[in-house]
């Protein structure tokens, strides 16, 4: 992977693979990623990237745009915190036991969590719970679609992938982000599909959608939905 510009428009070039157009993607981050045809020299990806100019530029406008909706939230009582794509209040507790639970419709976190280390370590409590609920349910729901896809799963694991919601390995294993587990149960479900898919096909091309239209039919509203409201999916 090397950074390249193209007038105003920086981008990340990727290898090539053996999809015959240019793929360029907008990433969460808002980092322009562009994985070109096999074989492609840097210059005729730069020209490809020249000639799609107007569609980055609006791409990445859009993108700003949806990004407004991210949510800064504070480590106070009553402040809420998505699970499973409800909200829940805060509430700061003594002497639970533990750092986090959820228990009658609130998210309880030990007190002591914010006195000793601050958001910093709130922050992490809440990674750590996300994480680890996300490892139950992505087992689960892998183990009901892995058949639907026919495909095999050699490992899941669920950790901070940066910009990316998941990814999935030439090894069989899949990478689930923490953050997924602030989404709605259909959501997830998309995104769990989307990975299992990738084993077929590695790009997004039409072959690659029609394994997923296989199994989810109604895919692309779950797409359109992550794409809008991925950014409030946040801490």
């Amino acid at each position: 992977m090397s950074e390249r510009k193209v007038k105003d428009i920086e981008y990340e070039l990727l290898p090539g693979s053996q999809r015959k157009t240019t793929d360029i993607v907008i990433e969460r981050n808002g980092v322009v990623t562009v994985r070109p045809p096999a074989g492609y020299t840097p210059e005729q990806v730069d020209a490809v990237v020249d000639s799609k100019r107007m569609w980055i530029y609006r791409n990445l406008a859009e993108w700003k745009d949806l990004n407004t909706s991210a949510v800064a939230r504070e480590w106070v009582n009553g402040e809420t915190f998505l699970y499973l794509g409800r909200a829940y209040r805060l509430s700061l507790a003594s002497n639970q036991g533990s750092d986090l639970v959820l228990k009658d419709g609130r998210f309880c976190l030990d007190r002591k969590i914010i006195e000793k280390g601050g958001a910093q370590s709130a922050r992490q409590a809440f990674e750590s719970y996300y994480a680890e609920k996300g490892l139950q349910r992505f087992t689960d729901r892998v183990a009901y679609f892995r058949p639907k896809v026919g495909v095999q799963v050699s490992k899941i694991k669920v950790k901070d992938m940066g910009y990316r919601w998941a990814s999935c390995s030439q090894s069989g294993t899949l990478n689930f982000h923490w953050k997924c587990m602030m989404a709605p149960p259909k959501i997830i479900d998309y995104i769990v599909c989307h990975e299992l898919c990738h084993f077929h096909h590695r790009n997004h091309n039409d072959a690659f959608w029609n394994e997923v239209d296989k199994v989810l039919p109604d895919w692309r509203e779950r797409k359109e939905w992550l794409r809008k409201r991925g950014a409030s999916l946040d801490i």
